[in-house]
């Protein structure tokens, strides 16, 4: 477990390394200063670090005491960001909150909030999992009111990510798996009604379906996004145009720092640094089971499975975004695109996962079970 923890930290720490990199080689497209966004994340990955620290100090049984109130705090960030005078409204979207210099999106505080939430419920509950109340209906209330404040801001890619995972903490949890798909199938129903009624999505789905008709409006980033990795594999393939060699950062990818930061690392770094992005999205994930399978109790075995799932299938939705798999989605690549909130989140969320397999180590666990053992027992 030491050298799964050490690997774990390590990969992190490379994949901040390269956002940087590829930040500061953004930066001197998009602002006089080349230093604008870089010297920012910088700052903000000094406060993440801190936060990481901090929490792996704490035992993550802690956070079944406040579970409750963080989500409550949450939902309220999630109302106040749709009020005028404390909420930001950018690009038509109401995702942030502005204190001062800075911007606080609590979309990304609803995330680790609902995961300590439902950790907490579904170890509470595990001997009365397999009743409707306690197994399908409230968890699914508790994420119907997140899901809902997410859909209205709107911010339809956090909605289907958070949604996405707490399913799959349930699964695990021992939900039966045909309710869950039904249930999970109908709200799938619902948010797809809604975003054929939201003229602005469906603008974005017919761009994904022909870019090339939309490729001066709602697929301008997406064709220039695959511009990028052509151009990152016509010489040298293997190596891209070299470090800050990007013409796509030049105002064609408007939101190159963020969301579309990994198509930067395709044509200045070419397919094998891109292809080692992917390897250490794959390994996080792998780590994350292994630390969740080792976890002491219940409690930390779904929060670890949760901050695992959370981080790896946002990369996973980032790079079917960028590379043109799915419509285009409003969601920053971990670790690597630019944004405190989600570095600070991040940082929390890899500072408990440390605890939790750190309390694998220096107290004596249960013995391991098969996480899907009560499953297999019902069949």
């Amino acid at each position: 477990m030491r050298r799964t923890i050490s690997l774990f930290i390590a990969i992190v720490l490379i994949l901040v390394t390269l956002g940087v990199l590829i930040l500061a080689s953004a930066s001197s497209a998009k602002y006089e200063d080349a230093s604008y966004f870089w010297v920012r994340q910088i700052i903000w990955l000094g406060l993440a670090s801190v936060v990481a620290v901090v929490a792996t100090q704490i035992d993550y049984r802690f956070y079944k005491k406040i579970a409750v109130p963080l989500a409550c705090f949450s939902v309220l960030l999630l109302i106040l960001v749709r009020i005028p005078g404390i909420g930001s409204n950018i690009n038509g979207s109401w995702r942030w909150i502005r204190l001062g210099p800075i911007n606080i999106q609590p979309s990304e505080i609803s995330k680790i909030a609902l995961i300590l939430l439902f950790s907490w419920w579904l170890a509470r509950n595990q001997r009365r999992i397999d009743e409707f109340k306690r197994g399908i209906f409230i968890p699914f209330c508790m994420l119907g009111v997140f899901a809902s404040l997410l859909v209205i801001e709107p911010d339809f890619g956090t909605t289907m990510l958070v949604s996405s995972v707490t399913v799959g903490m349930m699964f695990l949890g021992g939900v039966s798996i045909g309710p869950l798909l039904i249930t999970g199938l109908l709200g799938l129903l619902g948010v797809t009604l809604l975003i054929f009624q939201n003229p602005e999505r469906m603008s974005r789905i017919l761009a994904f379906l022909d870019p090339q008709k939309y490729e001066q409006d709602k697929a301008w980033q997406l064709i220039n996004s695959l511009r990028a990795f052509a151009n990152g594999s016509r010489e040298t393939w293997w190596f891209g145009q070299g470090f800050g060699n990007s013409m796509q950062k030049y105002n064609y990818l408007p939101e190159a720092h963020t969301d579309f930061i990994f198509p930067i690392i395709g044509e200045e770094l070419g397919l094998i640094a891109s292809l080692i992005v992917v390897f250490m999205y794959v390994l996080l994930f792998i780590l994350g089971l292994r630390i969740a399978l080792n976890a002491r109790d219940d409690f930390g075995r779904l929060i670890a499975f949760g901050i695992t799932l959370m981080i790896t299938l946002q990369a996973l939705i980032n790079f079917a975004v960028v590379t043109g798999c799915v419509p285009t989605k409003g969601l920053a690549l971990p670790f690597i695109s630019y944004g405190g909130s989600s570095l600070l989140v991040s940082g929390a969320m890899i500072g408990i996962l440390i605890n939790v397999a750190r309390s694998s180590l220096h107290e004596k666990s249960n013995p391991k079970r098969n996480p899907f053992k009560d499953r297999a027992r019902k069949v």
